[in-house]
């Protein structure tokens, strides 16, 4: 488990190279994103303002020798009878994967969804990604789809899992 002292706060645009860092560092994997070949920071941009600290945060988690990793609330579908969803996404540089990160952040973005009018959240997750899946199954997220074979991995066909979780009923 994370034995580090840590602080998870919002991310600024200064933070934006090294969350784009850990976002690249999942792409070899084939496991946790659908693009194929590295994003710039330019590319991420837009991606970054989408973002606010009332209803749709970009957290980082941080220890000393900086960012390792973060987590982002997205809207889903982008209609307003979807405010009250969001996906939520979690990336985590490689050396500390298995350390207990993805759940401390995961435990701040359940407690934290009440405060951003959040009552339903999502992750899309690939199905032969067995660590994600396990992390949001261990916050009763619930599988409430499957689209078998939806992603093209460079010639090898993944299917696509929907986790969901009600958060206020």
């Amino acid at each position: 488990m994370c034995d580090q002292t840590y602080i998870i706060r919002d991310a600024n645009i200064e933070d934006l190279p090294q969350i784009v860092e850990i976002y690249n560092t999942s792409i070899p994997g084939k496991l946790a994103t659908a693009d194929l070949e590295e994003v710039t920071v330019e590319s991420r941009l837009a991606w970054f303002h989408e973002h606010n600290t009332h209803q749709r945060p970009l957290w980082v988690i941080e220890e000393d020798q900086g960012i390792v990793g973060w987590l982002s609330f997205q809207s889903f579908y982008g209609r307003p009878a979807y405010n009250a969803t969001a996906e939520v996404s979690i990336y985590l540089d490689p050396v500390i994967h298995g350390k207990g990160y993805a759940r401390i952040l995961m435990d701040k973005a359940i407690t934290e969804c009440p405060n951003l009018g959040i009552k339903t959240l999502l992750a899309f997750v690939f199905g032969h990604n067995a660590p994600s899946i396990k992390l949001f199954e261990h916050y009763s997220f619930e599988r409430w789809a499957h689209l078998p074979k939806i992603a093209n991995m460079e010639g090898v066909e993944r299917d696509l899992v929907i986790l969901g979780k009600r958060i206020i009923e």
